[in-house]
């Protein structure tokens, strides 16, 4: 066993290595972390086998948020031997639904016809951010950006291939491998109901809530995750040795 344990750090769509900066920016001796990016693909199934690639021969400890987060639990889907422990944040192991696969048709053909950025901010602000980040501009001008720089195809890319994306809940039922579960208290898009829902599925699995973040507490309350995700990581590398 190499004695650093690799951490791949997997995005939520639309979002760069930017989503994960204040966890990325940490540095210690037992993990080695890296951001993977989804940018040239259009299916869950692609990204994963660019994260296991990436993996090579040793397990990996997978940190996914959103769309990252069933990246990861494709990658467990695939190839469970890759992976050494699994940490999951306000995302969603069930199928699409039809209601929000409709939904997102129209968000497409309007982010392709230059309105990406309408489309996001009708989404992000009721959705994404807690109430109390709702008004935090930088916050909100970041989350943009990181859209921008990834542009309209990638949306559609990314919003067809959730689309698409298929039921973990068979995964998750089989997986017994040290995991944590992170989810905002204030996340419309991935309740804490949904990922109770997970924990019920993998009782080994930690569940932490965290108080006044939404759908991206990396970036809206590090300060509290960090912490806990930093605990998980080190608890893992040590098991590891």
């Amino acid at each position: 066993m190499a004695s650093t344990l690799r951490t791949l750090f997997l995005p939520g769509m639309m979002c760069d290595e930017r989503l994960f900066a204040p966890q990325l920016g940490t540095v210690d001796a037992c993990t080695e972390r890296c951001c993977v990016a989804f940018d040239a693909h259009d299916s869950i199934e692609s990204m994963a086998a660019t994260t296991l690639d990436l993996a090579g021969d040793e397990p990996v400890v997978l940190v996914g948020l959103s769309m990252g987060g069933i990246v990861a639990m494709d990658c467990l889907r695939q190839r469970p031997d890759l992976v050494r422990a699994l940490v999951l944040i306000d995302t969603n192991h069930l199928a699409e639904s039809p209601e929000r696969r409709e939904a997102r048709v129209p968000q497409i053909a309007r982010a392709l016809a230059g309105e990406l950025d309408t489309v996001l901010i009708d989404e992000m602000k009721p959705l994404y951010l807690a109430p109390a980040n709702r008004a935090d501009e930088a916050l909100l001008a970041l989350v943009l950006d990181m859209a921008r720089k990834l542009g309209p195809d990638v949306f559609a890319a990314q919003s067809n291939a959730l689309a698409a994306r298929r039921d973990y809940t068979a995964v998750l039922d089989a997986w017994r491998g040290p995991t944590l579960l992170l989810c905002g208290e204030h996340d419309a898009l991935c309740p804490p109901s949904r990922h109770r829902d997970m924990q019920a599925l993998m009782p080994q699995a930690e569940l932490v809530v965290l108080p006044d973040a939404g759908h991206l507490p990396t970036l809206e309350t590090p300060e509290t995750l960090s912490p806990v995700l930093e605990r998980f990581l080190a608890g893992v590398a040590t098991a590891a040795r």
